[in-house]
């Protein structure tokens, strides 16, 4: 466990303003899309249509918002997240048309650009240099119950004030909550050390590390979409009746979460290539179990991806770290992010058509992306 008190508040302050920020922008369209779509008289794809714009937004400002990061340090950056996650709320309540609508999801895929794990991971590593494994660990822990808090809590803004009344308390929210923890109780970043004190020995990384990496990120990053948008269906196509498909996929989040708390008591040595690998290959066999087997594999499906999503999550922040070092961490975290994002607005719509001419055979490209990220691990070292 942390024991600095110091680094345990900031991890913990990160934490809980991660929760805040993922449950308010990234998992808030699975709840509100619906009832956003009928009182507007538009569709639904039409919203997620708008919210891949926003994604497509923040894959193109990752990279300036992590090299501010690695100059001025990360708290200023994630206070200004708050402040625009909460105006990008505040214009989605107001909104009467696309017009709106427009510049709601606009504000919310800079806020993403501005305050998602991205910018926490880079802020960490500011802090704490080589030494920022833990913090980013203890982070991931916190926010692995974004969707556990933010679902049922939407769900039940919605039905008690509507969408509109649930934007605003979300965006409340972030002034009242998420901007105090952010700004009084994140450090400021110290000066930048010199380059070369702060790599060490000279331990170059290969000139493809950052293409292999590119590779990997998106691969995981098309997966998690993919599944994350269609698992109870795809559960439904593999033979699990709908209340086994619900309840199966209602394991992910706790394995998620259990995977990363196992990493961070009882696996903390474990190298983040290693950890990757791991992942790559528990989220292939769970796919090849349910290929194989069917509904009765549903539940060993749920729990090998949502575990392996947990694992991806942590070695998302720590594998650039192991491979490259701190310095300039913030940029090269935006850089290789990027493809993944890109990926990610589109891959929910490209396997949900693989699914209706398939079914469950639309997961022979996830086991095949989970294994091509494996393999191309192996072109890595660490420094």
């Amino acid at each position: 466990m942390i024991q600095d008190p110091e680094k345990f508040r900031t991890v913990t302050a990160l934490g809980i303003a991660q929760t805040l920020a993922w449950a308010s922008s990234y998992y808030l369209p699975a709840i509100l899309a619906r009832p956003m779509a009928q009182d507007l008289g538009l569709s639904t794809s039409t919203i997620y249509a708008y919210f891949s714009m926003a994604l497509l937004l923040t894959a193109l400002l990752g990279p300036l918002t992590g090299r501010i990061i690695d100059r001025r340090g990360g708290r200023g950056v994630l206070a200004l997240s708050n402040l625009v996650f909460a105006a990008g709320l505040g214009t989605l309540a107001l909104a009467q048309g696309p017009l709106g609508l427009g510049v709601g999801w606009g504000l919310l895929g800079i806020g993403m650009a501005l305050g998602l794990y991205d910018a926490a991971f880079a802020t960490l590593a500011g802090l704490y240099g080589a030494l920022a494994k833990g913090p980013i660990t203890g982070v991931t822990l916190f926010a692995g119950f974004a969707s556990t808090v933010g679902w049922p809590l939407s769900t039940f803004l919605d039905a008690e004030l509507g969408w509109r009344g649930a934007c605003l308390v979300w965006a409340a929210l972030h002034l009242g909550l998420g901007l105090p923890l952010n700004r009084l109780l994140v450090p400021a970043a110290p000066p930048p050390a010199p380059k070369a004190a702060a790599e060490g020995p000279e331990s170059p990384a290969p000139p493809q590390a950052m293409w292999v990496l590119g590779f990997v990120f998106a691969a995981t990053g098309i997966i998690t979409a993919a599944i994350g948008a269609h698992q109870p269906a795809l559960l439904a196509a593999a033979g699990a009746s709908p209340e086994a498909a619900l309840l199966a996929a209602s394991l992910t989040g706790p394995a998620q979460v259990a995977a990363r708390f196992l990493q961070f008591s009882l696996l903390r040595a474990l190298h983040p290539l290693w950890m990757a690998r791991v992942a790559c290959v528990i989220q292939g066999l769970g796919a090849l179990a349910l290929l194989f087997l069917g509904g009765p594999a549903a539940a060993a499906f749920a729990l090998l991806h949502g575990g392996g999503n947990g694992l991806h999550t942590i070695a998302k922040g720590t594998l650039p770290l192991a491979v490259f070092g701190p310095v300039g961490y913030g940029q090269r975290q935006g850089i290789l992010s990027a493809p993944a994002r890109l990926l990610q607005a589109g891959a929910p719509l490209l396997f949900g058509l693989l699914m209706e001419a398939h079914g469950a055979g639309a997961l022979w490209l996830t086991t095949g992306l989970c294994f091509a990220a494996f393999a191309a691990l192996f072109a890595l070292r660490a420094r």
